[in-house]
């Protein structure tokens, strides 16, 4: 198991009075953000001794924390141990079709529900990270113009659909936006996203939206199948179910 770059936050002192829920919170976001961040490597073995050496943790804490990133497809068992999460293809298919479904229906209500001034807030994320912006800015305010947006149809549990869901494309994302012209490209489809919320044009939004999601969704696929052996060599784990033969 790779010892993560960034050193502990905490030491084994600073951490003696703190009860077991706070360690487990705290070790899970930690953890948490290794993994998205590819600190922790899709495929990468995990063990509970390591992750407490590691992280200064004790045995109860990293178990808990490492059943909450399951439950977030971050780490799966593997055997009597763990692993982080490969690159799964189909997944990532699934989820594109998820998020059509649940995105569309959202943008419809905030269509109906935004004010003025909750419009002009996404924009403003928006305009926050343009696209000649920091790579990891781009990819962050990507996620969270999506969370925003459904967040503005005041259904929460839609707004945890689209949360998950974008946790689970974190550590791919990256890789749609991996050119200028790309992340130009996605910028141009969020705006255009804006500019029909602005108008209170309903199907419009759902639409344009429909056809982003879809759109990203295909260029990362596609990204993922022709680069596969490149980035595995990079240390990525990729998988993808066989194809049914016509």
């Amino acid at each position: 198991m790779t010892v993560p770059r960034r050193p502990p936050a905490t030491t084994e002192g600073d951490s003696a009075g703190a009860d077991s829920g706070s360690q487990t919170l705290q070790l899970f976001e930690r953890l948490r953000s290794a993994v998205l961040d590819l600190d922790l490597m899709p495929g990468e073995r995990l063990t509970e001794r390591g992750l407490e050496a590691a992280y200064r943790a004790s045995r109860t804490p990293v178990r808990a924390a490492l059943m909450r990133l399951e439950t977030e497809g971050l780490a799966q068992r593997d055997g009597r141990g763990w692993i982080v999460a490969p690159i799964d293809i189909d997944e990532i298919r699934a989820l594109a079709e998820l998020r059509e479904a649940v995105e569309t229906a959202a943008v419809r209500l905030t269509v109906l529900r935004a004010s003025d001034a909750d419009i002009a807030g996404l924009a403003e994320l928006l305009e926050s990270a343009r696209p000649e912006s920091d790579e990891e800015d781009v990819v962050r305010a990507g996620g969270d113009f999506h969370v925003e947006l459904a967040s503005l149809s005041g259904n929460a549990p839609m707004t945890d659909v689209v949360r998950n869901a974008m946790t689970r494309l974190a550590r791919t994302r990256w890789l749609e936006v991996r050119t200028p012209e790309s992340r130009e490209h996605a910028w141009d489809e969020h705006r255009a996203v804006v500019t029909a919320l602005r108008a209170r044009d309903a199907s419009g939004a759902a639409k344009l939206l429909a056809e982003h999601i879809r759109s990203t969704n295909e260029r990362l696929v596609a990204h993922l199948a022709g680069e596969r052996r490149r980035l595995r060599a990079r240390g990525l784990a990729i998988v993808e179910a066989p194809r049914p033969t016509p």
